[in-house]
């Protein structure tokens, strides 16, 4: 048994049909853990659908209307990039739910992972790149809402920006220099501090590769932006700085971790190099300096697109192990 524990629902895959996304991800992560005995059926907990009230705290009530009617334009069907239906608004109430529940479990666990959500490129009025709602973005809303939590902070793994995130809540270009690299690195970067315009309320971290979704990145408080082909060894030093600089600027009440399968080297839509050992090293890095200062970290999966979909399903999988094994000590 789990000292944590896992949101999961067969309600999580996407009805999109033959896609680059692996909507059946989510339950071969479940069945991957239950088949390597790393849980048991009593770790998981089942989520119900965000309502239309917490939706309605980060999305506008026109674009909630327009999905619950079915009338997005064509160019906002377009701009999803997944076939729009009733049942995928489902998909997306529930991967909302998810993390409300996972936040809700994180603030007494110290950990939880909803093995869904991380829709990071979800506006307020529209959807983007996958991403219909910001499941995200409401789970701490309605946490902040319920007096749960007073401020939080995204930290965003995923190899494409979270323009949503940054959208969502708010940031504008600080004067500051490059982060420093860990160990005299001399990778290139294009990575700034950026300070928060809401920092007191959600503090927004993004690190990504560069030259990959989306085109427009609005800023985040802090974004680095990652050469391509960038390895384990330099991925985990400008992890670590931005971090240590974000802790600096922000003492969050609740972490939330887009924990992307996307930076593997494997990956369809990514251009950066780190191998499976180096992505869960990434997570055991965030769970330990979450808990050396005390915050509880809600995890989200977001993307994941490796040519062999087993490698997305392991990655994806690891991140469990690492917090049992940070958590656990």
């Amino acid at each position: 048994m789990l000292p944590f524990k896992l949101v999961y629902s067969d309600g999580y895959y996407l009805p999109i049909g033959s896609h680059v996304f692996p909507a059946e991800k989510y339950q071969r992560i479940r069945d991957w853990l239950l088949a390597n005995n790393v849980v048991d059926a009593s770790d998981f907990l089942e989520p119900q659908p965000a309502s239309d009230e917490d939706i309605l705290l980060v999305h506008t009530p026109e674009y909630v209307h327009k999905l619950k009617t079915g009338t997005l334009s064509a160019g906002e069907e377009l701009a999803l990039e997944v076939p729009f239906s009733p049942e995928l608004v489902y998909a997306f109430w529930l991967a909302a739910g998810g993390s409300i529940l996972a936040a809700q479990h994180a603030l007494t666990d110290r950990v939880c992972v909803n093995l869904g959500g991380g829709f990071h490129h979800a506006f307020p009025d529209h959807g983007e790149g996958f991403c219909m709602i910001h499941d995200v973005a409401v789970a701490i809303r309605r946490l902040q809402r319920g007096g749960k939590i007073r401020t939080a902070m995204t930290v965003d793994c995923d190899v494409h920006q979270g323009n949503g995130t940054a959208a969502i809540f708010g940031a504008r270009r600080a004067p500051g220099h490059p982060l420093p690299s860990v160990g005299g690195s001399t990778v290139p970067t294009h990575g700034v501090p950026r300070q928060n315009a809401n920092a007191a309320d959600v503090f927004t971290i993004s690190l990504h590769q560069h030259n990959n979704y989306p085109l427009s990145k609005p800023p985040s408080s802090i974004d680095v932006d990652l050469p391509d082909g960038i390895g384990d060894n330099d991925y985990l030093a400008w992890l670590d700085n931005a971090l240590s600089s974000g802790f600096r600027q922000c003492e969050p009440d609740l972490l939330c971790y887009i924990a992307g399968a996307d930076p593997y080297k494997h990956d369809q839509l990514g251009g950066l190099s780190l191998t499976i050992e180096g992505l869960k090293k990434r997570d055991e890095l965030v769970f330990r300096v979450a808990r050396a200062r005390n915050v509880p970290v809600m995890v989200t999966y977001a993307g994941g697109y490796a040519q062999n979909v087993e490698d997305t399903v392991t990655i994806h999988s690891n991140t469990v192990i690492a917090a049992q094994e940070v958590f656990s000590a």
